[in-house]
């Protein structure tokens, strides 16, 4: 990465290689010589991940910045296990790739799960409060402790610190000033009030379970008829407390919709639990929107705005 014209450092989100539609079918066609006349589309890109649409079937996803390898390792070697003992479609990687001399880091492929981002829908809230139980029920089932003795070997134990709120609060305020600059978001003494909490909180009492990791609004794919479609990019999977992924809770949905997700999850949320949930829904919020503002995204703007308030609302 180089700086900017300016001299100013560039985004976080900058890559640090840069993979094409062409360099991407050249790399696939030399691996797997099954796909080597086939359709390659760029389809997304995130922070750390560039993804491809491969002969209107497969998904692949190429690193875009070293510090995303470990996560595509995990992924291939954990996914196959998690997707089998899970109620919403993940994806399985059916194709992966070594680092080799023309690509230094691994990627792989799997069947594509049609659907949209759910930041991309925004769906009214009474329609989130019909998908909600089924997005409980799959972290219940996400998080259900035997589920660490078969597939829980090699993750790491919360390498974010995503479950400590006084981490997340102390990397939440520069987001929000960055924010606040950007002029699509003023100072909230109620959110100010909620991080001071925060950072005096510790790390919710219990032990680890698996998670997503990463589990916000850009994660979830919703079909054509509003249902969930498949929970995606797992690239930050880990043990950690539940609160992790019960973020998710916090920042996507709010009243009755809440109230359904929990009741889906079945398990309590201790008052630290929730806590730490809600800061991680704050701070991923106002990095999501951060995010969007600088790279022209109005849906996933408009979404993560409505999570901060969300994050801190009864």
């Amino acid at each position: 990465m180089t700086t900017r014209p300016d001299g100013s450092p560039p985004p976080e989100w900058a890559p640090e290689r840069e993979v094409t539609a062409d360099l991407a079918a050249a790399l696939i066609g030399r691996r797997f010589p099954e796909l080597r006349d086939a359709k390659v589309e760029r389809l997304a890109t995130g922070w750390d991940n560039t993804v491809f649409l491969v002969g209107g079937e497969w998904v692949f996803r190429f690193p875009r910045r070293k510090i995303a390898v470990p996560g595509i390792e995990r992924e291939i070697a954990a996914l196959p296990v998690l997707a089998p003992r899970l109620p919403l479609p993940v994806p399985v990687p059916r194709f992966a790739a070594e680092p080799s001399d023309d690509f230094p880091w691994p990627f792989w492929g799997a069947r594509m799960i049609p659907g949209r981002e759910f930041a991309d829908v925004r769906p009214p809230e009474r329609e989130r409060t019909a998908l909600a139980a089924g997005i409980g029920a799959f972290l219940r089932a996400l998080h259900d402790p035997a589920l660490v003795r078969e597939a829980g070997h090699g993750l790491p134990l919360d390498p974010m610190g995503r479950a400590a709120p006084a981490i997340r609060a102390a990397r939440t305020t520069g987001r929000l000033d960055a924010l606040a600059e950007l002029g699509v978001w003023e100072r909230d003494p109620a959110v100010d009030a909620f991080l001071a909490a925060a950072r005096e909180r510790g790390v919710p009492a219990g032990d680890p379970v698996i998670v997503h990791g990463d589990l916000h609004v850009r994660h979830l794919l919703l079909a054509p008829d509003g249902s969930v479609a498949g929970v995606i990019d797992w690239g930050d999977v880990c043990l950690a407390d539940p609160a992790v992924d019960l973020s998710l809770a916090y920042a996507g949905f709010g009243g009755a919709a809440r109230d359904a997700l929990l009741a889906g999850y079945g398990l309590p949320v201790p008052p630290g639990r929730e806590a730490a949930a809600r800061t991680l829904a704050l701070n991923l919020s106002a990095t999501l929107a951060e995010y969007a503002a600088s790279t022209g995204r109005e849906a996933l703007l408009a979404e993560s705005l409505a999570g901060i308030t969300r994050a801190i609302s009864p």
